[in-house]
């Protein structure tokens, strides 16, 4: 009964691209345990070191004034929304200047609900070719068509608009901001005039550029003063804020529409209102002081060749990168390899992922040993 399953999962096995769970003893700021080795941690979202930091956590619990529960126990639509819900979702209007905001249970909760609910049928969705599966999953629930233009390529994105873009009702432009695997930014300047011109709603994907970008770390749209131009921006509190969930923000129609229609918002358990209360805390209290550590990271980041905090190092075949990886792990470095179908074939890379805690002196024996790699795959 279990025979084709175990064929896959054999030929997964034979081309380096098998996937197992990683077992890890503790996380401790900017290092992982495993088998009582202690390694850089190069794989992480938590970008400000929020995430698993006792002092921090403390002096959350310490400060609140209230007994939050570990369960809500019903979906958002139910019994599932105590005050603390629509506090965390009107700060999160006030800081974008939104009309309205909803809360979703993580990202991929986010992009799924969002582009499968929208797009009806006689409407379409343009999207960048690299953006997330969670878009891509969300569109193909959606009864809509959609298009996928060449990476972060607007040309190839206005061509697409000039041929399809009057044969459907409404159309969405959707991308990421700092795109989660190349680590790149869009160009959301030319993005808003492309929207404008030919009649769209734009959606842009803050998850990695959220609590990282801009004065106040609303993101890439804050940095380029653009919010107010674009229709939807999501985000996620379960990266740099160090918590979890995720949110979209815009206009009030667009709001109350998901309410109504996106299925991963409707049929989900609210998340537990430890976490609702943690990302405002956090939000409120953390986030404003981050400011300057911010900018050294991506500095860093920029010193190491890319745009943000998240370095690509395209490795090639899965066999090289396993290997590097390995490589890594004995030197003291934790990094996976990234692998299709979460990137394109014959592109497995490292995806070194920064944090305000890493320094360049934390990395350069890394450097090192990965610069062979690099030479061999070019």
């Amino acid at each position: 009964m279990y025979e084709n399953f175990k064929n896959i999962i054999d030929t997964l096995n034979s081309n380096s691209h098998f996937r197992t769970i990683k077992d890890f003893e503790k996380k401790d700021k900017k290092y992982i345990y495993i088998d009582r080795k202690k390694l850089l941690n190069l794989s992480s979202n938590n970008y400000l070191g929020l995430a698993d930091n006792q002092s921090i956590t403390k002096k959350f619990l310490d400060s609140t004034r209230e007994t939050y529960s570990f369960g809500s126990a019903s979906a958002r639509l139910l019994t599932g929304t105590l005050p603390v819900y629509k506090e965390l979702e009107e700060l999160i209007s006030y800081l974008f200047n939104k009309e309205k905001t909803l809360i979703f249970n993580s990202g991929y909760h986010a992009n799924v609900g969002i582009n499968s609910s929208l797009a009806s049928k006689g409407d379409v969705i343009f999207s960048d070719k690299l953006n997330h599966a969670s878009i891509i999953d969300g569109m193909k629930l959606s009864q809509g068509k959609f298009f996928r233009y060449q990476h972060n390529d607007m040309e190839s994105l206005e061509r697409l608009l000039k041929r399809e873009r009057d044969n459907f009702k409404t159309a969405f432009i959707v991308s990421e901001s700092v795109f989660s695997m190349d680590g790149d930014i869009a160009d959301i300047e030319k993005l808003v005039e492309l929207k404008e011109k030919y009649n769209c709603m734009l959606i842009l994907d803050e998850a990695h550029a959220f609590g990282v970008f801009g004065a106040k770390g609303l993101g890439v749209c804050e940095k380029l003063n653009l919010m107010d131009k674009v229709d939807l921006i999501i985000g996620t509190f379960g990266k740099a804020i160090g918590s979890m969930g995720a949110f979209a923000t815009g206009n009030k129609i667009l709001i109350d529409y998901l309410i109504n229609k996106a299925r991963s918002f409707i049929f989900s358990t609210a998340l537990p209102p430890i976490n609702i209360a943690f990302s405002k805390w956090i939000i409120e209290n953390e986030l404003p002081k981050t400011y300057e550590k911010r900018r050294k990271m991506l500095e860093l980041g920029q010193k190491l060749g890319n745009q943000s905090h998240i370095i690509p190092v395209i490795i090639g075949t899965n066999k090289d990168t396993v290997d590097l990886c390995n490589i890594l792990f004995h030197n003291g470095y934790f990094t996976l390899p990234i692998r299709p179908p979460t990137v394109p074939e014959g592109t497995s890379r490292l995806r070194l992922s920064l944090t305000t805690e890493i320094e360049f002196e934390d990395i350069e024996k890394l450097v090192e040993i990965i610069n062979p790699y690099i030479n061999k795959s070019n």
